[in-house]
């Protein structure tokens, strides 16, 4: 399973919220809330962010197992 508790840590420390990564991003509504229920998306939106934010894979997204 994914996480992405990452990448809301590195939001807030960026002070950066979630319409302002859509706007950034250009990434649409509803991949954003998929983001935010942990659901899974394409590696291109995971690059995207980066790119956005200037940053890793790994500092957004990580593997948690049960």
């Amino acid at each position: 399973m994914l996480s992405y508790n990452k990448l809301w840590k590195l939001l807030i420390d960026k002070n950066i919220n979630k319409t302002d990564l859509h706007e950034i991003t250009g990434l649409s509504q509803s991949t954003i809330t998929k983001l935010s229920k942990g659901e899974n998306v394409n590696t291109d939106v995971l690059e995207r962010i980066c790119v956005a934010l200037n940053c890793k894979i790994e500092d957004i997204v990580e593997v948690v197992y049960k």
